[in-house]
């Protein structure tokens, strides 16, 4: 769940820096919401790009918890 929800993060806040620094106005979800500033959706990207690695992580883990613990 922690990858899928990183996943999308670091889509709306891609789109939300592109729209807003290369074209006229911001694209996706998150900036109906919150009116942020180019720095923090490269800082939301970075925090869904986190949370997408700590999710892929955390799969890994149980698989070979799982494979390790079935030998």
């Amino acid at each position: 769940m922690r990858g899928l929800l990183g996943f999308i993060i670091m889509i709306q806040s891609a789109m939300a820096f592109i729209g807003q620094v290369f074209f006229d106005g911001v694209w996706g979800l998150l900036p109906r919401w919150f009116d942020l500033p180019s720095p923090a959706y490269v800082g939301l990207f970075a925090a869904g790009a986190a949370l997408a690695v700590w999710g892929d992580a955390a799969r890994k883990r149980k698989r070979q918890r799982e494979r390790s613990g079935a030998a």
